[in-house]
């Protein structure tokens, strides 16, 4: 299939999702996640201490957390990409390239660093980066009072299948740029088809050569 084949597909299921909007909101924000999942407090849930809205999305990956977590390492804009719909980020200007090989120069992240979103160099900081178990991006509100972290959990069971948890917590500033860009409105519906993609990717990627992951 042609990325521009891909992208298509995308967009449709994007414009599917902000036609049904509200309807889609209560399935979208807990997908393939369960109740406890849900309801799980994770590391990072106290950056964001009184969100506006959460979701919660979950994929089961065949292979361990080792085979997962170099995946995670590498995501942002200049490093790995995000493995889902470039196309679609690049028609906003991101200037997204995905790399769907493990590099040793991206397995490079500490606390601190910034993960790019955009070719202008936007992007939330890594607030914690628990080797193996946990990465979650976000820092403190910004002058409107809009706040939000995106955090990656490894959650391994005892027969090396691995639940890859993503969590996201928003607080919403004042303006219409806050709701815009911090509310569920545009970020639940637009978000979650690109998550979705990402998080199927990874399962892809981390399934292939689930035990000793290659470098390149």
């Amino acid at each position: 299939m042609s990325k521009y084949f891909d992208a298509v597909v995308g967009g449709v299921l994007i414009a599917l999702n902000l036609t049904l909007g509200p309807l889609l909101h209560p399935w979208r924000t807990r997908w393939n996640a369960t109740t406890d999942e849900v309801k799980e407090p994770l590391p990072g849930d106290e950056i964001v201490q009184t969100p506006a809205w959460t979701y919660t999305h979950t994929i089961r990956i065949l292979a361990p957390r080792a085979a997962v977590w170099p995946w995670l390492l590498q995501i942002g804009q200049g490093r790995g990409g995000f493995y889902s719909y470039e196309v679609l980020e690049n028609l906003v200007g991101c200037d997204i390239h995905n790399v769907l090989e493990l590099r040793r120069e991206l397995q490079q992240l500490r606390a601190g660093d910034t993960i790019r979103m955009h070719a202008n160099g936007f992007g939330p900081s890594v607030s914690i980066l628990d080797p193996g178990r946990a990465l979650v991006l976000g820092g403190p509100p910004d002058s409107n009072g809009s706040q939000a972290t995106w955090g990656f959990y490894l959650h391994q069971t005892e027969d090396g299948v691995t639940r890859l948890i993503e969590r996201g917590r928003h607080a919403v500033g004042k303006g219409i740029l806050a709701k815009l860009g911090f509310g569920p409105y545009l970020i639940d519906p637009v978000g979650f088809v690109m998550s979705r993609r990402m998080l199927k990717t990874i399962k892809r990627l981390a399934e292939t050569a689930p035990w000793k992951p290659k470098f390149v």
